[in-house]
């Protein structure tokens, strides 16, 4: 059955798709729709749900020199 989103929910998913990377937002957005089925739909719950989602897509860019995260000593 075909969700029925507002405009403004449809860009709160985007939104949370735009910082990961492009071979998984097709993945996020299956799992989006998963969260979404059979639940009633409010702007605060599609909120959470893309956050949710995201979450678990979301991967730490790699350093551009490739040795890691940077560490200070004290």
């Amino acid at each position: 059955m075909p969700l029925a989103l507002t405009d403004s929910q449809l860009d709160i998913i985007r939104q949370c798709a735009e910082p990961l990377d492009h071979a998984d937002r097709a993945a996020y957005l299956e799992r989006c729709v998963q969260l979404l089925q059979g639940r009633e739909i409010g702007d605060g719950f599609v909120a959470r749900v893309a956050r949710a989602a995201q979450a678990e897509f979301h991967r730490m860019p790699a350093q551009i020199d490739g040795r890691g995260p940077k560490s200070r000593a004290y």
